[in-house]
């Protein structure tokens, strides 16, 4: 078939290689355009954009795909149907039927749960034993329209929302290429896919820097799958309070200590040697490696060594 292609991170770039290798013609790869970020002197990049030049196929990153002139264009390329993962624009329903069969998405979740920007986060950070991907054909309603293809995957103890992503972007590519060939045989009328159950929806919406803040009023178990569920970004941190002068330490590597020190939540329980414990809500968790803002990555040894950081002090 002739497919539009439309995503701009890596969730998308299995898939789109998927795609060429089975033989599927792509005229354009449509990506969001590159702005500069505040503070950082090079823009941020862009899997698609990077994928698709290397693959020599053209990319056009409009500022809305929505306008009367982005649907025009949508519709010059005579597809058969846009292929959408990880774009970062809702089409409308102009835009969607700017092809003969509409649109197709890749999500990375079990729809209709974890609906939103960041399903793999959400179900690392809530302890969520199963997960997996959802191919959909597309509505105007956010991760709305029916089922075509659903896989499931086990979430592994201690695996991070990064391996995870990654893991499902690979188990969403013969996935799509499966909801493709549905799609070739369709009468363009009948219903096709399951439709999802309103009352089983739940929402994940994108992470802000505030989601890597640790919550010591929680158990120990909880903020190991908080941890997990937002690395690589925004990162796990706490602040020590230390009078004029507050220091956020980012967390790089933490685990539950199995020897209960009782204390209140976010206290310092052990500080000595090469162990820093902080008691929470119910149990303690052990924090192995910290950076200090501005500094670098130190074991905790190191950070004891150079920060009277005692027991009895409250982080927060």
């Amino acid at each position: 078939m002739r497919l539009i292609m439309m995503g701009t991170g890596p969730f998308a770039v299995p898939m789109f290689n998927a795609i060429l290798e089975g033989g599927h013609q792509v005229p354009i790869v449509v990506t969001r355009p590159t702005r500069p970020v505040q503070g950082r002197k090079q823009p941020p990049s862009n899997p698609m954009r990077m994928a698709a030049e290397a693959a020599g196929i053209q990319v056009w990153d409009p500022s809305s795909i929505n306008t009367p002139e982005a649907i025009k264009q949508l519709q010059s390329y005579m597809a058969d149907l846009m292929v959408v993962c990880d774009y970062g624009q809702i089409l409308s329903p102009e835009a969607l039927a700017a092809t003969r069969l509409g649109g197709i998405n890749l999500h990375g979740s079990l729809l209709p749960k974890y609906r939103g920007a960041a399903p793999v986060q959400w179900a690392v950070i809530n302890g969520d034993p199963i997960t997996g991907i959802t191919v959909i054909h597309m509505t105007p309603k956010l991760d709305g329209g029916p089922s075509l293809v659903q896989i499931e995957t086990q979430i592994e103890v201690e695996e991070t929302a990064e391996t995870l992503e990654s893991r499902l972007a690979a188990l969403g590519a013969p996935a799509v290429l499966q909801a493709i060939a549905m799609l070739e045989d369709w009468d363009g009328e009948s219903s096709i896919g399951e439709i999802q159950n309103p009352e089983e929806i739940t929402k994940a919406p994108r992470l802000t820097k505030r989601h890597g803040k640790i919550d010591w009023t929680r158990n120990a178990e909880d903020i190991v799958n908080h941890h997990r569920g937002v690395q690589p970004w925004p990162g796990t941190f706490t602040v020590w309070d230390r009078g004029k002068q507050p220091q956020r330490l980012i967390i790089t590597e933490l685990a539950i200590y199995e020897k209960m020190q009782a204390g209140d939540a976010g206290e310092v329980v052990i500080a000595e040697q090469d162990i820093l414990v902080v008691a929470c809500d119910s149990g303690n968790i052990q924090l192995l490696e910290l950076q200090p803002a501005g500094k670098r990555v130190m074991t905790a040894e190191e950070f004891l060594r150079g920060y009277q950081l005692r027991p009895g002090i409250h982080l927060q």
